[in-house]
């Protein structure tokens, strides 16, 4: 099976490896399983990490700041991710056709339901002025 690698793992500077150590080192931790129970991840979450087949993902670094108290900076400098900016690419975030077909029709039909509503209390006006009163 062909090794993949992310994006960020083209980076030379990347070393994620360095990251989880320190991690180790500042919780005095045994092993990466118990870092693993620290984070609150599967085990094979790190051996991918340490393997360059997953990225260290937003959700994992946020967690990391929580257990650690370090800064998001500091954990991504010690991996060596130096990136000011986070670019999506234009596929991300831009609805699906069928998602964009949905969210049409919704907005037709929030906008055709208060003028039903309008034309439903002038039916009701008007019946109500015909005087139609039962003696």
């Amino acid at each position: 099976m062909a090794q993949q690698h992310h994006a960020l793992s083209s980076q030379e500077s990347y070393n994620p490896n360095h990251l989880l150590d320190i991690l180790l080192g500042k919780m005095q931790l045994k092993n990466d399983a118990a870092l693993s129970r620290m984070l609150e991840v599967a085990p094979p979450v790190i051996s991918k990490i340490r393997h360059h087949r997953l990225p260290v993902g937003a959700s994992l670094l946020i967690r990391m700041h929580e257990v650690t108290g370090m800064s998001i900076r500091d954990l991504r400098d010690l991996m060596g991710d130096r990136r000011t900016k986070y670019r999506l690419s234009d596929a991300q975030g831009r609805p699906k056709p069928e998602e964009k077909a949905a969210q049409a029709a919704a907005a037709a039909a929030a906008q055709q339901q208060p003028q039903q509503q309008q034309q439903q209390s002038s039916n009701e006006n008007q019946s109500s002025s015909s005087g139609n009163y039962a003696h």
